[in-house]
Protein backbone atom coordinates (compact mmCIF):
# COMPACT_ATOMS: atom_id res chain seq x y z
CA UNK A 1 0.00 0.00 0.00
CA UNK A 2 1.99 2.99 -1.07
CA UNK A 3 -1.43 5.83 -1.58
CA UNK A 4 -0.05 9.19 -0.32
CA UNK A 5 -2.23 11.94 -0.70
CA UNK A 6 -1.28 14.50 -3.55
CA UNK A 7 -2.80 17.51 -5.05
CA UNK A 8 -3.93 17.67 -8.97
CA UNK A 9 -0.63 18.71 -9.47
CA UNK A 10 1.01 14.93 -8.34
CA UNK A 11 2.65 17.17 -4.86
CA UNK A 12 2.24 15.31 -2.10
CA UNK A 13 -0.20 16.73 0.90
CA UNK A 14 1.30 16.40 4.21
CA UNK A 15 -1.59 14.65 5.67
CA UNK A 16 -1.63 10.84 7.02
CA UNK A 17 -3.12 7.91 5.50
CA UNK A 18 -6.35 7.68 7.34
CA UNK A 19 -9.46 6.13 7.18
CA UNK A 20 -12.59 7.06 5.10
CA UNK A 21 -15.90 7.72 6.02
CA UNK A 22 -18.89 7.39 3.72
CA UNK A 23 -22.37 8.37 3.32
CA UNK A 24 -25.02 5.76 1.43
CA UNK A 25 -28.34 6.85 -0.23
CA UNK A 26 -27.34 10.43 -0.47
CA UNK A 27 -28.67 10.65 -3.68
CA UNK A 28 -32.85 10.30 -4.61
CA UNK A 29 -32.11 8.85 -8.03
CA UNK A 30 -29.32 6.46 -6.65
CA UNK A 31 -32.12 5.05 -4.09
CA UNK A 32 -34.91 5.00 -6.46
CA UNK A 33 -32.48 2.54 -8.97
CA UNK A 34 -31.05 0.34 -6.06
CA UNK A 35 -34.98 -0.13 -4.98
CA UNK A 36 -34.08 0.88 -1.24
CA UNK A 37 -36.42 3.18 1.03
CA UNK A 38 -35.33 6.80 2.07
CA UNK A 39 -35.22 6.96 6.07
CA UNK A 40 -34.50 10.13 8.20
CA UNK A 41 -31.49 8.46 9.52
CA UNK A 42 -28.11 8.97 8.17
CA UNK A 43 -26.59 5.82 6.47
CA UNK A 44 -22.72 5.73 7.70
CA UNK A 45 -19.83 3.69 6.80
CA UNK A 46 -16.23 3.46 6.98
CA UNK A 47 -13.89 2.12 4.38
CA UNK A 48 -9.98 1.38 5.96
CA UNK A 49 -7.29 3.16 5.30
CA UNK A 50 -5.94 0.25 3.48
CA UNK A 51 -9.07 0.23 0.96
CA UNK A 52 -7.41 4.23 -0.26
CA UNK A 53 -4.77 3.79 -3.59
CA UNK A 54 -4.25 6.45 -6.52
CA UNK A 55 -7.38 6.38 -8.95
CA UNK A 56 -4.63 7.58 -11.69
CA UNK A 57 -2.51 4.68 -11.28
CA UNK A 58 -5.10 2.39 -12.47
CA UNK A 59 -8.04 -0.02 -10.48
CA UNK A 60 -7.29 -3.16 -9.46
CA UNK A 61 -10.79 -5.05 -9.40
CA UNK A 62 -11.24 -8.48 -7.10
CA UNK A 63 -11.93 -11.61 -9.66
CA UNK A 64 -14.46 -14.27 -8.83
CA UNK A 65 -16.49 -12.34 -6.57
CA UNK A 66 -19.29 -11.12 -8.34
CA UNK A 67 -20.04 -7.80 -9.95
CA UNK A 68 -17.64 -4.49 -9.00
CA UNK A 69 -19.48 -1.61 -9.52
CA UNK A 70 -18.45 2.11 -10.25
CA UNK A 71 -19.86 4.87 -7.43
CA UNK A 72 -18.29 8.02 -8.13
CA UNK A 73 -18.64 10.62 -5.17
CA UNK A 74 -17.03 14.18 -4.27
CA UNK A 75 -14.44 13.70 -1.90
CA UNK A 76 -13.74 15.49 1.00
CA UNK A 77 -9.69 15.34 2.77
CA UNK A 78 -10.35 16.97 6.24
CA UNK A 79 -7.14 18.45 8.02
CA UNK A 80 -7.87 19.06 11.17
CA UNK A 81 -9.90 17.19 14.35
CA UNK A 82 -13.89 17.37 14.10
CA UNK A 83 -15.80 15.95 17.42
CA UNK A 84 -18.94 17.64 17.66
CA UNK A 85 -18.16 19.93 14.92
CA UNK A 86 -20.57 22.50 14.17
CA UNK A 87 -20.32 23.99 10.68
CA UNK A 88 -17.98 26.25 10.77
CA UNK A 89 -15.60 24.31 12.30
CA UNK A 90 -16.39 21.95 9.45
CA UNK A 91 -15.20 24.58 6.65
CA UNK A 92 -12.27 25.37 8.71
CA UNK A 93 -10.90 21.70 8.74
CA UNK A 94 -11.36 20.56 5.03
CA UNK A 95 -8.28 20.70 3.13
CA UNK A 96 -9.99 20.44 -0.16
CA UNK A 97 -12.01 18.47 -3.02
CA UNK A 98 -11.88 15.45 -5.56
CA UNK A 99 -13.93 12.87 -6.94
CA UNK A 100 -13.49 9.05 -6.14
CA UNK A 101 -14.53 5.45 -6.52
CA UNK A 102 -16.70 3.40 -4.17
CA UNK A 103 -16.09 -0.13 -5.13
CA UNK A 104 -18.90 -2.55 -4.30
CA UNK A 105 -18.94 -6.13 -4.85
CA UNK A 106 -22.51 -5.95 -5.47
CA UNK A 107 -23.41 -9.59 -5.08
CA UNK A 108 -21.43 -10.13 -2.32
CA UNK A 109 -23.43 -6.82 -0.16
CA UNK A 110 -26.73 -8.19 -1.93
CA UNK A 111 -26.03 -11.87 0.07
CA UNK A 112 -25.07 -10.13 3.32
CA UNK A 113 -27.94 -7.92 2.95
CA UNK A 114 -30.52 -10.85 3.02
CA UNK A 115 -28.63 -12.42 5.59
CA UNK A 116 -29.25 -9.31 7.98
CA UNK A 117 -25.08 -9.08 8.12
CA UNK A 118 -23.08 -6.16 8.13
CA UNK A 119 -21.20 -6.02 4.46
CA UNK A 120 -17.89 -4.22 5.08
CA UNK A 121 -16.51 -6.80 3.02
CA UNK A 122 -18.66 -5.28 0.11
CA UNK A 123 -17.00 -1.68 0.70
CA UNK A 124 -13.60 -2.37 2.48
CA UNK A 125 -11.34 -4.55 0.47
CA UNK A 126 -8.09 -3.09 -0.78
CA UNK A 127 -8.09 -0.65 -3.05
CA UNK A 128 -12.13 -0.48 -2.89
CA UNK A 129 -11.42 3.05 -2.87
CA UNK A 130 -9.50 4.89 -5.68
CA UNK A 131 -8.74 8.61 -5.11
CA UNK A 132 -7.91 11.35 -7.28
CA UNK A 133 -5.69 14.01 -6.80
CA UNK A 134 -6.93 17.14 -4.37
CA UNK A 135 -7.74 20.47 -5.16
CA UNK A 136 -7.60 23.18 -2.49
CA UNK A 137 -10.77 24.19 -1.29
CA UNK A 138 -9.88 28.29 -2.32
CA UNK A 139 -9.99 26.92 -5.54
CA UNK A 140 -14.14 26.07 -5.13
CA UNK A 141 -16.46 28.53 -4.62
CA UNK A 142 -19.29 26.78 -3.55
CA UNK A 143 -19.27 22.63 -3.20
CA UNK A 144 -22.61 22.74 -3.32
CA UNK A 145 -22.77 23.48 -7.01
CA UNK A 146 -20.29 20.64 -8.61
CA UNK A 147 -21.08 19.35 -11.72
CA UNK A 148 -19.35 15.76 -11.84
CA UNK A 149 -19.29 12.68 -14.31
CA UNK A 150 -18.04 9.42 -15.18
CA UNK A 151 -17.53 8.14 -17.96
CA UNK A 152 -16.78 4.50 -19.08
CA UNK A 153 -15.44 3.15 -22.71
CA UNK A 154 -16.12 7.15 -23.57
CA UNK A 155 -19.58 6.37 -23.21
CA UNK A 156 -21.24 8.95 -19.86
CA UNK A 157 -22.38 6.28 -16.86
CA UNK A 158 -22.89 8.18 -14.10
CA UNK A 159 -23.74 12.41 -14.19
CA UNK A 160 -25.18 14.85 -11.13
CA UNK A 161 -24.67 18.06 -9.41
CA UNK A 162 -23.54 18.12 -5.81
CA UNK A 163 -26.68 20.39 -5.19
CA UNK A 164 -29.06 17.17 -5.63
CA UNK A 165 -27.58 15.56 -1.98
CA UNK A 166 -30.14 14.49 0.20
CA UNK A 167 -27.50 16.27 3.12
CA UNK A 168 -25.28 18.53 1.98
CA UNK A 169 -21.16 18.42 2.26
CA UNK A 170 -20.74 20.91 5.68
CA UNK A 171 -23.86 19.25 7.51
CA UNK A 172 -23.06 15.61 6.74
CA UNK A 173 -19.81 15.74 7.85
CA UNK A 174 -21.00 17.64 11.08
CA UNK A 175 -23.44 14.90 11.50
CA UNK A 176 -20.26 12.36 11.00
CA UNK A 177 -18.65 13.95 13.85
CA UNK A 178 -21.12 13.67 16.67
CA UNK A 179 -20.59 9.20 15.87
CA UNK A 180 -16.73 9.38 14.70
CA UNK A 181 -13.91 11.33 15.69
CA UNK A 182 -12.65 12.74 11.96
CA UNK A 183 -8.74 13.18 12.07
CA UNK A 184 -6.63 14.97 9.59
CA UNK A 185 -6.00 12.81 6.88
CA UNK A 186 -9.37 11.71 6.94
CA UNK A 187 -11.47 11.07 3.35
CA UNK A 188 -15.06 11.95 3.29
CA UNK A 189 -16.93 10.22 0.47
CA UNK A 190 -20.35 12.09 -0.05
CA UNK A 191 -22.84 9.57 -1.77
CA UNK A 192 -22.86 8.61 -5.03
CA UNK A 193 -25.81 9.43 -7.62
CA UNK A 194 -27.66 7.02 -10.25
CA UNK A 195 -25.55 5.01 -13.03
CA UNK A 196 -24.05 2.68 -10.79
CA UNK A 197 -22.83 -0.13 -12.54
CA UNK A 198 -20.60 -3.47 -13.09
CA UNK A 199 -16.86 -2.69 -13.92
CA UNK A 200 -14.32 -4.93 -16.44
CA UNK A 201 -10.97 -4.95 -17.14
CA UNK A 202 -9.81 -3.34 -19.51
CA UNK A 203 -12.42 -0.51 -19.12
CA UNK A 204 -10.94 2.83 -19.67
CA UNK A 205 -12.15 5.55 -17.22
CA UNK A 206 -12.85 9.42 -17.36
CA UNK A 207 -13.83 11.56 -13.96
CA UNK A 208 -14.75 14.72 -14.43
CA UNK A 209 -14.94 17.30 -11.56
CA UNK A 210 -16.68 20.76 -12.64
CA UNK A 211 -13.49 22.61 -14.64
CA UNK A 212 -11.11 22.16 -11.86
CA UNK A 213 -10.26 18.09 -12.13
CA UNK A 214 -10.52 15.34 -15.05
CA UNK A 215 -8.63 12.18 -14.45
CA UNK A 216 -8.13 9.30 -16.52
CA UNK A 217 -7.93 5.78 -15.43
CA UNK A 218 -8.16 1.84 -15.97
CA UNK A 219 -9.62 -1.10 -15.13
CA UNK A 220 -6.83 -3.61 -14.78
Amino acid sequence: MNYQHQDVQGNVIDLPQGKVVCIGQNYQDHIAEMQSKTAPEALFFIKPSTALCALQSGITIPQQQGAVHNETELAVLIAKPLKNADIATVIDAIWGYSLALDLTLRDVQAQLKQLGRPWEIAKGFDNACPVAGFVAKAQVSDPQQLDFSLRVNGEVRQQANTMLMIRPVYQLISEMSQHFTLLPGDIILTGTPAGVGPLHSGDELQLQLANVLTVNSKVH
